[in-house]
């Protein structure tokens, strides 16, 4: 007699899922399924499960396929159940290939290859899972897969690429079930689409997938004009379509609640912003490439921009750019932003290294958000009086953008254009930043002999 055991969350039962339980009951003679508990779920870090625990085993046992169904409620747990039922071989998802390996010291793991065209199935039949897909297939698009395993309601059933080769490397790697180097067939595919691609695409795709009627998730930079940005909001809101600016920061725990304490009012008046992002990077990567695209304000400028929007506003009397370029490319670049008399500061750059952190400056305090703020995990509240200091400490799970695709999940699902995490106004104001800078630059070339 040979027993085999898999686990999963079961949220939204679907056939996909029964496939796997049916394969991997005909693997040995008696299936154990370990249902995972809700707290064990937002442990690891999976978002927005629907059904309760409750709902969840009661629709594994009605399958007819698990003999036996346990909790899983701790990480280190499965060791623990393959010992103490004597397991034979353990089963997951081929999505999940190579995380399991250390179970080959206790059993036989075997990966089994997830089922296609489950989404548009349910999609036709009930609505609930959202299907996306990506435009572009580099190093984001790679980490929005993998993320997109946390968040529950959604999957990623496309992927489109101009060099068809790299769409079918990619959908083989992510076991995506469809890949076309034609952007209208791919739009045919899914309901809502995370764009990507290079910069200098991203407002034209964004714009194609919304007049086909796509809910869309685009990188930073959303577009490199103002006009840009307020038309594509517009377009979105007159035809009840999602627009998500992805700026992961935004959407994360930690620097929502690091903005709603800043503006209760503990720290006095907020008077100045100073948010710092500097990386060093290969000079040969896409990022510093001298195309007219790449440099460290188009690259990283949201992100200080977003603190400054959500934390003193987003008009402004004055921008100042104090830009250093190398090749003809920003290695580093300060920005004041003046409104009255308070002024905020950017620093950002991906050839020059600073300290990495935010200060929210207040007329009875400050708020201080340690390296790398922008995945805001823990932050202070601090005083004259040392002894008022406050500590707070919030999740950061994987790469940040599960919560990016929780938002623009629950927006589809609440027919909802805009976001107030990241609303128009502060995106705008992003793109105004790299409008300015766009700007100043081209004066700067101009006037060089």
């Amino acid at each position: 007699m040979s027993t085999v055991i898999t686990y999963g969350t079961f949220d939204l039962l679907h056939q996909g899922h029964i496939n796997l339980l049916r394969r991997a009951k005909a693997l040995g003679d008696t299936l154990i399924v370990g249902v995972t508990s809700d707290s064990y779920d937002k442990e690891r870090g999976k978002l927005n499960v629907r059904q309760s625990l409750t709902e969840r085993l009661d629709a594994v046992k009605a399958t007819g396929f698990a003999d036996k169904i346990i909790v899983e409620e701790y990480e280190g747990q499965k060791i623990h159940d393959i010992q103490t039922y004597h397991v034979d071989t353990f089963v997951l998802g081929d999505d999940w290939k190579g995380k399991c390996d250390y179970l080959k010291e206790y059993c036989d793991v075997v990966y089994l290859e997830r089922t296609k065209d489950i989404s548009s199935t349910l999609l036709r039949q009930g609505n609930q899972i959202i299907t996306f897909g990506i435009v572009g297939t580099g190093r984001i698009a790679a980490r929005f897969v993998k993320e997109s395993y946390f968040v529950s309601g959604m999957e990623v059933v496309a992927a489109y690429n101009p060099h068809i080769e790299s769409a079918k490397k990619f959908s083989t790697d992510y076991a995506i079930e469809y890949c076309t180097d034609d952007f209208d067939a791919f739009l045919t595919r899914c309901d809502a689409v995370y764009i990507a691609s290079p910069h200098q695409h991203h407002f034209e795709q964004t714009m194609a997938c919304l007049r086909a009627g796509k809910h869309v998730l685009c990188e930073k930079p959303l577009c490199f004009t103002t006009e840009e940005a307020e038309g594509a909001y517009r377009y979105a809101k007159e035809h009840s379509l999602a627009l998500l600016h992805g700026v992961k920061t935004a959407y994360c725990p930690g620097f929502e609640h690091l903005v709603l304490l800043a503006k209760s009012g503990r720290i006095g008046e907020i008077v100045a912003v100073d948010a710092s992002f500097t990386k060093l990077v290969n000079p040969d990567t896409r990022e510093l490439r001298n195309d007219g695209f790449g440099g460290s304000t188009y690259e990283l400028s949201p992100y200080p921009a977003l603190a400054i929007a959500k934390l003193i506003g987003t008009s402004s009397d004055r921008m100042e750019f104090f830009p250093m370029f190398r090749d003809g490319v920003d290695i580093f670049d300060r920005i004041i932003v003046s409104r009255g008399a308070k002024s905020s500061s950017m620093k950002v750059g991906l050839g020059a290294k600073t300290e990495g952190d935010l200060v929210v400056t207040g007329t009875e305090g400050y708020l201080y958000a340690e390296a790398p703020w922008w995945k805001t995990s823990y932050f202070e509240m601090r005083f004259e009086n040392q002894n008022k200091t406050r500590k707070y400490y919030f999740p950061y799970d994987g790469d940040g953008l599960r919560y990016e695709i929780l938002e623009i999940v629950n927006m589809i699902k609440s027919e909802t254009s805009e976001s107030p995490k990241l609303n128009e106004q502060e995106s705008v104001f992003m793109t105004r930043v790299i409008e300015g800078f766009t700007a100043y630059r081209e004066k700067a070339f101009q006037a060089c002999p």
